[in-house]
């Protein structure tokens, strides 16, 4: 049992949840209703390989977990020893198998999903993310921004790759009509939205994580952000992006407003807008790890909502 649960908590499986509900809630929400180009290819035959892309992006998650906390194990020491699971409960060469499995079941998984919708970037990019998230692991967290930039693209992508999952492959093009083209005018836009706005909280929260673990970052020799910049730039950084965020959210919250849906305004005022701006306030007044720690966690819930308003589109 105790195994177990070491297993679970190394590839993080709260994270694992929160891609599995975005990418359901995205496919079901958004693109199955922007994307009736063919009855039979978005609801019967779709569903399996459908599957199959969420089974990838699971297995190539859960990897890139196991291989940072395989080469984090000193850092990890440091910053959460009560955390630490490989090396304590799990073996290092059975980190590293578990790594190469599950990261090569997800390019397969990938490479099916490809075959079957004609999107071959799909496989690509996934092969890309398991190269990036190793490399990510053993270089780009310790250089400065570099690792921020890779995990908030990767974050974005979780959606991204369901948009290239929905749009028809190019040879399908005969189905375009007028009204298909508005479907997906507007699936872009749905996309664009949603994976600028997974991109922005997520480099937020990186650069937070980063405050966080500065002392142990510090010893083993990273340049992350608050190491090089200091801990006031890193705020203000951090800072500017969540005023960009909340700028673009009420943004959006007013055009919604003006087409009639105040409901929806609101509750994303409520469940976003206004946690993002209690954010700002206990980024300006944190100096300790456990504070920047929560701050952390309250981005991650912002993030959940994020998803749930899914739900209300």
């Amino acid at each position: 049992m105790q195994l177990l649960r070491a297993f679970f908590k190394l590839i993080r499986w709260p994270n694992l949840f929160f891609i599995a509900l975005t990418q359901c809630f995205f496919y079901t929400q958004i693109g199955n209703k922007f994307t009736k180009l063919h009855s039979e290819f978005i609801f019967s035959a779709a569903q399996l390989p459908f599957i199959l892309l969420l089974i990838a992006s699971l297995l190539i998650a859960a990897g890139g977990y196991i291989i940072n906390d395989y080469f984090d194990l000193h850092i990890d020491g440091v910053n959460k020893p009560k955390s630490l699971v490989i090396d304590k409960i799990i073996k290092r060469r059975w980190g590293i198998f578990m790594h190469l499995f599950f990261s090569i079941a997800g390019i397969i998984c990938s490479a099916f999903v490809s075959y079957y919708t004609h999107q071959w970037l799909i496989v690509i990019i996934n092969t890309i993310t398991v190269l990036l998230l190793w490399f990510y692991s053993t270089h780009f967290k310790k250089k400065l921004l570099l690792g921020n930039v890779v995990i908030s693209f990767l974050t974005a992508w979780v959606i991204l790759v369901i948009y290239l999952f929905c749009i028809p492959p190019f040879k399908m093009g005969q189905f375009l009509i007028q009204n298909n083209e508005i479907n997906l005018s507007k699936l872009y836009k749905f996309t664009v939205v949603y994976a600028g706005f997974a991109f922005i909280i997520s480099l937020i929260r990186e650069v937070v994580k980063d405050l966080e673990d500065m002392q142990g970052d510090a010893q083993f020799g990273c340049r992350t952000m608050p190491i090089v910049w200091g801990v006031p730039a890193t705020k203000v950084f951090a800072g500017v992006w969540i005023v960009v965020a909340v700028m673009g959210l009420l943004i959006i919250q007013g055009y919604s407003w003006q087409l009639g849906n105040p409901l929806i305004a609101g509750l994303s005022f409520l469940m976003i807008s206004l946690p993002l701006m209690i954010v700002l306030k206990k980024l300006k007044e944190a100096t300790l790890p456990n504070q920047f720690h929560k701050i952390s966690s309250l981005l991650k819930l912002i993030m959940l909502a994020g998803i749930l308003s899914m739900v209300f589109l």
